[in-house]
């Protein structure tokens, strides 16, 4: 990791860790209200915090080098039935401003980012939007500018990690689809059902336009135009047990359908290799996408309910359509409270395997075949990564990690002779949440 880049870290944590201090000593005044009572009883709920992520490659990939990505998050949920009396409604509104670079494409040569906040390097609006609850909340409603990966495909799991294989949403779908992922929001609605007290289903409509997905997309483009079709995530969940079940888990089922228009991966229009043409892909319309999902707590200390043992995996698979991939599996577990005093904290694994389909291997292969390269690129690329989690104050987390990625895929760069080495890294996620430093301070 580069030295410049511990001084950045390092001012960020010292600031938060003061900051705290003095508004520790604020909250004890007697008899003030807290800023938090006073907005929650005012109907507001603030978000307000910052993400970084810390990545350097010292052996690996396509050469050595560091990279330092983060994410200042700022949001309000506005509580429509406390301020203006409408039954269980609430106004969302989030920006982004994310920051910095990408180490899987600067130094790896890998598709897959080991750093989750990078994407869309901007301000960007990530949400505006109202929710309506119905029927005692068994009927979930929410339209307006937002991103699929917000409601569906997510698990608070998967952000124990740092890599973009898991984190935010399984990567897969993003490379096979026109899936909106964070912070890429464009016009969306969708509505989730519970069935029965254990069954639920969900389904939702999102906006493909290629505009707001673009490097200098900043959400605010209201109008439609340039759309090019809509991504439909549709997921039915069963959760077993109640609610208040000592062991809770969950299993979905669903997939996706892409109506939107997308690139072929080989071809150009006149059916020759667009790679050594340098014309564009012949365009295609229409693909479909399969997933299942499930995480499970397998065991909880009796003294202790907080120290916990989570395991999740996840399959997908494309099922129609010109797919640069063919299928992804993860595999995880989550250990939450690992020695006594420390229930906050986890350690947790992960594992993800991408399968990249004959389209992508013989786009590579002409590439390879025009520098007078016979080396096949490799079918599959697996990701793991090791994070420790430690809650270092209510505020303030930072999770070190490692990470390995066995055959680094040079999707991005198709000319490489070679195949980069299997690539090693080491990584350091942290996360001040500042809104929860401030709900503490007295007026």
């Amino acid at each position: 990791m580069r030295p410049y880049f511990l001084p950045r870290i390092t001012g960020l944590l010292v600031t938060a860790g003061l900051f705290m201090h003095a508004t520790a000593g604020a909250a004890e005044t007697p008899g003030a209200p807290a800023l938090g009572d006073r907005l929650a009883n005012a109907g507001l709920s603030l978000t307000l915090d910052y993400t970084g992520e810390a990545a350097a490659n010292p052996s690996g990939g396509l050469r050595q080098g560091s990279a330092y990505a983060g994410q200042l998050h700022a949001g309000a949920d506005a509580d429509l039935e406390r301020i203006l009396g409408l039954d269980g409604t609430v106004l969302h509104a989030a920006l982004t401003q994310r920051h910095g670079r990408n180490l899987a494409a600067d130094a790896i040569g890998n598709n897959t980012s080991v750093q989750e906040v990078y994407g869309l390097q901007n301000l960007h609006l990530l949400t505006l939007t109202l929710e309506k609850k119905l029927l005692d909340g068994r009927v979930d409603m929410e339209v307006g500018r937002m991103v699929a990966n917000a409601a569906f495909l997510n698990n608070p799991l998967y952000c124990h990690f740092q890599t973009n294989a898991i984190c935010g949403n399984p990567v897969f779908v993003n490379h096979v689809s026109n899936y909106t992922s964070a912070p890429g929001s464009s016009w969306a609605g969708r509505v989730k059902a519970d069935l029965t007290d254990t069954l639920y289903a969900h389904v939702g409509a999102y906006e493909a336009n290629p505009r707001d997905q673009s490097p200098t997309g900043h959400g605010l483009h209201f109008g439609t135009d340039g759309a090019t079709g809509v991504v439909v995530p549709f997921e039915l969940g069963y959760a077993p047990g109640d609610r208040a079940s000592s062991l809770p888990g969950h299993y979905q089922v669903g997939g996706w359908y892409d109506s939107s228009t997308y690139s072929d991966p080989l071809n150009d229009a006149m059916g020759r290799p667009s790679v050594l043409t340098g014309r564009p892909g012949m365009t295609e319309a229409g693909r479909w996408g399969a997933s299942g999902r499930f995480d499970q707590v397998v065991w909880r200390s009796a003294s202790n309910p907080a120290r916990t043992l989570s395991v999740f995996g996840v399959a997908m698979a494309s099922v129609s359509g010109r797919a640069v991939e063919d299928r992804y599996f993860a595999l995880g577990v989550v250990q939450t409270g690992l020695v006594e005093g420390r229930d906050q904290d986890t350690l947790g694994l992960v594992i993800t395997d991408q399968r990249f389909s004959d389209l992508t291997l013989a786009r590579i292969a002409a590439a390879r075949a025009s520098v007078s390269s016979t080396v096949s690129a490799a079918r599959h690329e697996v990701m793991m990564e090791l994070a420790y989690g430690m809650q270092v104050t209510s505020g303030v987390r930072v999770s070190p990690n490692l990470q390995y990625i066995v055959n680094p895929d040079v999707t991005a760069r198709p000319f490489t002779r070679d195949n980069p080495a299997d690539a090693f890294v080491v990584g350091l996620k942290f996360t001040v949440d500042i809104a929860h430093i401030l709900r503490g301070v007295s007026l």
